[in-house]
């Protein structure tokens, strides 16, 4: 049987039999459901995606990519910062002072964390603390708190403000937690209510003196990295012997990610099987098509076609079917892509999800893992009514239709 002849069947085959309406719809409800489910299965991995990274953008900022931690008292100093910015130049190194801390203006009282740092080195890795500072001169006891912080406690630039600490003052038979008036200059907001609501920044020295620290002594070292997977590695080696340690982004946050890596596994195994549950209408209407020809398909064998040829006629009407969904799919999926990146169709309150626009990245990987998943499973579904229709009986067939 010649190219041209099998190309005829294949496009009459395609074509809407009058005779027989079930089998073309059952055809074009398997394409429809097809292009359906690759383009939510790209418009949901998108949504993952871009919502993995904006989570990550924002905890890059608050939490920083890389941090040094002491395993005992004062083993974090300024001697080891010099050490580190020498050997590591293209790293951004700053030092901090940490404890919790109860801000109170009035009547009105919050908690949180309060970091002291050098105000020149945190603006060089924390982009928030560096807007919220801009050009102003900070002096040893300001305070920079987060904009839920400043909202709750009503404070204006300017403000006096009291902090207690968590650390105790023995006076006499009793413990008085230890306090100070400070100066409320400016508010930060990083977009996740968590950080806002409860981190302030001040002096470095202010904590130092009122935590009783001894100078260039610290809590921990905040480093900003390009390549934090790298680093880290590098860095474990300089530091040891010198009683610290550090801890990666993704360790601090390990259980919030992997979470998240779970979710969009899920949502894939799940959105897949739409695409699955449409490709048994290409089972389906294959398999109707080979009951209706079966004389047709008698006749073939008959005058000499074989059966790789009948089953290459029946693989190629299913995955023409299938493949056409994909494509269309593809469009429909990048097309909404668009109009979500472009376009407000979808707003997320800013509060809950840190951005009030939808956020968007497809990953090339999980593009191509989309659309060798569905050409799997379109090929599997082309092939077994495709080999069904070779198992026909011509003898029988031709005496009885």
């Amino acid at each position: 049987m010649n190219k041209k002849l099998v190309n005829f069947i294949v496009k009459k085959y395609l074509r809407f039999d009058k005779k027989n309406p079930f089998i073309s719809i059952s055809a074009i409800l398997a394409f429809i459901g097809v292009s359906i489910g690759v383009m939510v299965l790209i418009l949901s991995m998108a949504i993952m995606n871009g919502t993995a990274k904006e989570f990550e953008r924002k905890l890059f900022t608050m939490n920083y990519p890389l941090t040094i931690y002491p395993k005992f008292e004062n083993s974090v100093n300024e001697e080891l910062v010099e050490k580190l910015q020498k050997e590591y130049p293209k790293l951004k190194f700053s030092p901090f002072v940490s404890s919790q801390a109860i801000i109170q203006n009035g009547d009105v009282m919050s908690g949180g964390m309060i970091f002291g740092v050098d105000p020149q080195k945190e603006a060089s890795i924390n982009p928030i603390y560096k807007e919220a500072i801009s050009d102003l001169l900070i002096n040893k006891y300001d305070v920079i708190t987060g904009s839920g912080i400043a909202d709750k406690l009503y404070l204006n630039s300017g403000s006096k403000t009291t902090l207690y600490f968590t650390e105790l003052n023995p006076t006499g038979f009793s413990m008085m937690p230890k306090m100070k008036r400070f100066t409320y200059i400016a508010s930060f907001t990083s977009g996740l209510n968590a950080y806002d609501k409860a981190y302030m920044y001040t002096s470095i020295e202010a904590l130092q003196t009122l935590l009783k620290k001894e100078p260039f002594t610290y809590d921990g070292i905040h480093i900003h990295s390009d390549d934090a997977f790298a680093d880290i590695e590098k860095l474990k080696i300089s530091l040891e012997g010198t009683n610290t340690g550090i801890v990666g982004w993704w360790q601090q946050n390990g259980n919030f990610f992997a979470a998240m890596k779970m979710e969009k596994t899920a949502l894939f195994i799940v959105l897949m099987l739409i695409i699955l549950v449409a490709s048994l209408n290409i089972i389906s209407s294959l398999l109707m098509t080979v009951m209706s020809r079966r004389k047709e398909i008698a006749l073939l064998l008959s005058m000499g076609a074989s059966t790789k040829e009948i089953k290459s006629i029946f693989l190629r009407v299913g995955t023409i079917i299938g493949f056409s969904g994909i494509i269309t799919g593809i469009i429909l999926g990048f097309i909404g892509y668009w109009f979500l990146d472009n376009f407000d169709i979808v707003t997320l309150p800013a509060d809950v999800y840190g951005s009030a626009k939808l956020p968007l990245d497809l990953a090339m990987s999980d593009f191509i893992s989309i659309i060798v998943g569905a050409i799997i499973i379109v090929l599997i579904s082309s092939y077994y009514p495709a080999s069904k229709a070779t198992n026909i009986d011509v003898i029988d067939v031709l005496r009885n239709e």
